[in-house]
This record gives C-alpha cells, structure tokens and sequence, in this order.
C-alpha cells in the first residue's frame, strides 16, 4: 500500500503511542479539486501532520481546528469556500467549496479504527460510516453499498458519510518479456501494485526491471502465494502454455475482475481448447480478453501494454 494511503494505520500508531491523532476527510469538494472526496490528513497532537486535503490551500486551517481537538470526544465538519485565486495558486482553474470532517481518533475509538487497519492489511474491502450530526460510527461491508464499492466513491447519504475502504488494485504480470517493461510503470502510474512472476532467472532479472517486486516462482504456485482477489488483475504474457495455462487456470478459479492473454486469436483457439480438455466451462472460458488488450491498432512493446492498461480500466470502470 502507497504510504500516502496509509492515513489510518498512522493515526492508530500515534494515538496509540500517546501523542494524540486526528483524521482529516474530505467529503464534498469543487469538481477540479487536487484532491478526491475520501483523501485523508492527519494530525498529531505534537503537531505532525501527513496527507493532504486540499492540495495547500485550506492545509493550515485544517491543521488548526485538529490540533485544538486533539483527545476531544466530538467530530466538526468545516466548510470553506475557496477564491478563484486561491484556486489558481494550487493549480486549479477556479474556486469552489470544500468540506472536511475533522474527527479525533479519541472520538472515533480505537477499537473502530483498529478494525479498520486490519481489514485494510487483510485487503477486505470496508466502509466507515460516521452520521456527522449523531456521531453514530460503524464499519460496514460490501452489501451494504455495492455501487460505491464497484465504483470506489466516497460520499454522503443523507448525514452519513460513508468511506470506502478499497483494498489496494493489484496487477499481477505473468511474463518477464518487453512488454511488461512498460506495462509494470504504467500499472503503477495508474494506481496498481503490479507484480511480475517469471520462474526464469534470465527473464525476471532485477537489472531488466529496477524497483520492481519480482517472484521467480512457478505461476500457479507464486499466484496462490500472492492471492487472488476482486481488486486483482491477472495478465499472461509469456506465450508459453507451461507458464501461461497454470496462471489462467489459477486466476478463473478466483474472483479476479480481469484476466487478459496475449496472443493471436489462432492462438488463443488453441489454449480455449486446452481450457476445455481440462474441465473448464464456456462461461469460465468467456472471462478471458484475448488476444489481450483494446483493438486500437498497437504495434510494439509500449503500445501494447497502452492498449492492456485501457481494457483493464474499461474492465474495472464499466464492468
């Protein structure tokens, strides 16, 4: 999980060594705002302060009004209205509103928050719900708002203001080759943890691919260690059926929302057949984008993954 993320997990470590914390939410901004409903600041009762809520135009007021309530017993919610100038200095074309519940983990408890660290470390997806006019909290899963958690988003219900609690996107890469050479940044650009499994040295070597997380490991066996989720993507690369079919095997298995393969379609007739033979039914089958990618005419290594990460945004934005 990015440290900029991590809003959470600090404020329970410092309330829990003693200091004081209180979180900071966004939960209704301008439409060209830097910083989504849902991003998060938080503030120690010594004065430290990490994230962001507005990009550093109402900062310091935030940072104000959590430091006076540290340890207190109630949330505020805090409104401001923010100036063309204003605006423009942090990169915006004009000015808005923005409001921000301010909330001391002492008002919010500990037991609350450290259920919500650990389903976040758990990757189960949660939403904190906070009636800001009772101060009624509590986590709430998946059923309880199906549309927001598919869509990621943040926002008020009346005068609850419900916090989604996505685990992290992860992409996992089968494949050492060109094209995941640029699709691994690219996956990161876009908000992934992208993983690359290869079981050949040669293929996977740190010098080919600087920073990123490498498992050389047989696919099946590095994809059950890893895990498979609904906030996962699976994309084959190899064009070796010993390397390809136990990935896709493992990931039709699971909850993944997307699976893409690359290969011709003459190719990919081949591996629906071996699909077949081994068990698998027409509609686990269907799951597969393949030959991988949006048809917009890619030719070579960067365009092709161009093209995988657009389906894979289609996939999980329009499913």
């Amino acid at each position: 999980m990015d440290d900029l993320e991590r809003m959470p997990e600090l404020a329970l470590d410092w309330h829990r060594s003693g200091n004081g914390a209180v979180l900071a939410t966004v939960v209704e901004t301008w439409g060209s705002a830097p910083r989504a409903v849902g991003s998060q600041l938080v503030v120690s009762g010594h004065g430290e302060m990490e994230g962001s809520v507005s990009g550093g135009c109402v900062e310091g007021a935030v940072v104000v009004e959590a430091m006076d309530m540290v340890g207190g017993a109630a949330g505020k919610m805090l409104e401001f209205g923010v100036s063309d100038d204003e605006a423009f200095a942090v990169g915006l074309a004009c000015g808005g509103r923005i409001k921000v519940w301010v909330e001391p983990v002492a008002a919010m408890g500990e037991a609350v928050l450290a259920d919500l660290v650990e389903a976040r470390a758990a990757r189960r997806a949660v939403a904190y719900e906070v009636d800001v006019a009772s101060g009624a909290r509590r986590l709430a899963g998946v059923e309880a708002w199906p549309d927001r958690f598919r869509a990621d988003k943040s926002g008020m219900e009346a005068d609850v203001f419900v916090h989604i609690h996505n685990p992290p996107l992860r992409m996992i890469v089968v494949g050492a080759v060109h094209i995941a050479q640029a699709l691994l940044p690219m996956a990161r650009m876009a908000g992934y943890d992208p993983v690359l499994v290869d079981p050949r040295p040669a293929f996977g070597a740190a010098a080919r691919f600087p920073g990123e997380r490498i498992v050389e490991e047989w696919p099946d066996e590095a994809l059950d260690a890893i895990g498979l989720d609904a906030r996962t993507a699976v994309v084959t690369l190899t064009h070796d059926p010993k390397l390809d079919d136990p990935a896709i095997m493992k990931a039709m298995r699971s909850e993944v929302f997307y699976l893409g393969c690359l290969g011709s379609t003459r190719t990919h007739a081949k591996r629906v057949t071996r699909l077949e033979e081994a068990g698998f039914k027409a509609e686990q089958i269907a799951r597969i984008h393949a030959p991988v990618g949006l048809d917009i005419g890619a030719q070579g290594p960067g365009e092709i993954a161009v093209s995988v990460m657009a389906e894979v945004t289609q996939r999980l934005r329009r499913p």
